[in-house]
């Protein structure tokens, strides 16, 4: 797993399906938003890249749509069939 720093904060890329993850994309979409999540998500869908936060499952703001033990559920039924995507995770 590999470290990064991105706009200020530091996160750990846990996964990157057919080398998803692109530094450059990411860190130009990675905002504010974001900074409040456990882990972000991106997928790529039309040669545009998607974000979407989720929480760990004993983070107090978790909900079924965006608790992380539901990846899998929401790659199935939000993300183009086999597409590339990454799960980073926030460090600090």
């Amino acid at each position: 797993m590999k470290a990064y720093n991105i706009n200020e904060k530091n996160y750990e890329l846990i996964k990157n399906y057919r080398d998803g993850f692109d530094l450059e994309e990411v860190t130009s979409k990675l905002t504010e938003y974001f900074d409040d999540y456990d882990y972000v998500v991106g997928d790529w869908a039309y040669g545009k890249l998607r974000l979407k936060g989720f929480y760990d499952s004993k983070n107090k703001k978790v909900k079924d749509i965006n608790n992380y033990k539901n990846l899998d559920k929401y790659l199935q039924s939000n993300c183009a069939e086999n597409c590339k995507y990454f799960v980073i995770k926030k460090t600090n």
